[in-house]
């Protein structure tokens, strides 16, 4: 986007109040009784987006029904399972399409196949197997 040489002067010389309106800042966020109709639907929408914008940030994960211990033993026996295989295609396959794996072994996250399989790639090497105490 282009800025004119006149609005970077405004700016500099105004400072940001040479492109908002003035505005009593004990009265910012209340629409005064003297707004314009673009005012008023300026400060609505953005109230709209704003509420929208933090309820999708603050919704809590839903989980339909919780997972049992047992269900839980059976996902980390089919993980161990093809980490016994040693082939970093089958144990990247056990990932989500949208992982996010925090390696031990290398400092990069990884979140996708690709990255996940090269990270096994060189961790199968030590033969790992997992325990659950």
């Amino acid at each position: 986007m282009k800025i004119s040489s006149a609005a970077i002067a405004l700016s500099f010389a105004y400072g940001a109040s040479a492109f908002a309106p003035s505005v009593d800042p004990s009265r910012i966020g209340t629409p005064s009784t003297t707004a314009s109709s673009t005012e008023l639907d300026l400060f609505f929408m953005n109230t709209l987006k704003h509420k929208r914008a933090v309820s999708k940030v603050n919704k809590p994960a839903r989980v339909k029904d919780s997972i049992s211990e047992q269900e839980v033993r059976g996902l980390f026996e089919l993980w161990n399972s093809a980490l016994a295989t040693g082939d970093s295609r089958v144990v990247a396959s056990r990932y989500s399409k949208n992982p996010v794996l925090l390696p031990t072994v290398k400092d990069d996250p990884r979140t996708d196949y690709d990255s996940v399989k090269d990270y096994f790639d060189t961790f199968l090497l030590k033969k790992p197997q997992g325990t659950i105490l």
